[in-house]
């Protein structure tokens, strides 16, 4: 049997507030492409590349059920969440990388 692999649902932001939620298996890589703007999409539309919620996971239905959930709340319960671990919005990138 392999390594056991680790999910992660996040939160990320811009200057401005705009919240973005999102799954991946490699965080690391995920935000560098974020900050990079690599992906065309949302996040390189309105310059997301702050992390400021993360959650990880060892099964991968449980990270996809938690992100669909947190995507469907509306947006005062997205900030009471990040503000119940993160009050100061803190960027939390540098927890992820080595």
């Amino acid at each position: 049997m392999g390594e056991r692999k680790t999910y992660y649902v996040y939160i990320m932001t811009n200057k401005s507030g705009t919240l973005y939620v999102g799954m991946t298996d490699n965080i690391t890589r995920r935000l560098w492409q974020h900050r990079r703007a690599l992906v065309e999409g949302f996040t390189k539309k309105y310059n997301i590349t702050r992390l400021i919620h993360h959650e990880s996971f060892t099964d991968v239905y449980s990270a996809i059920a938690r992100e669909k959930m947190i995507k469907g709340w509306v947006r005062r319960k997205k900030l009471d969440l990040i503000e119940s671990v993160n009050p100061q919005w803190h960027d939390l990138s540098e927890d992820c990388y080595d």
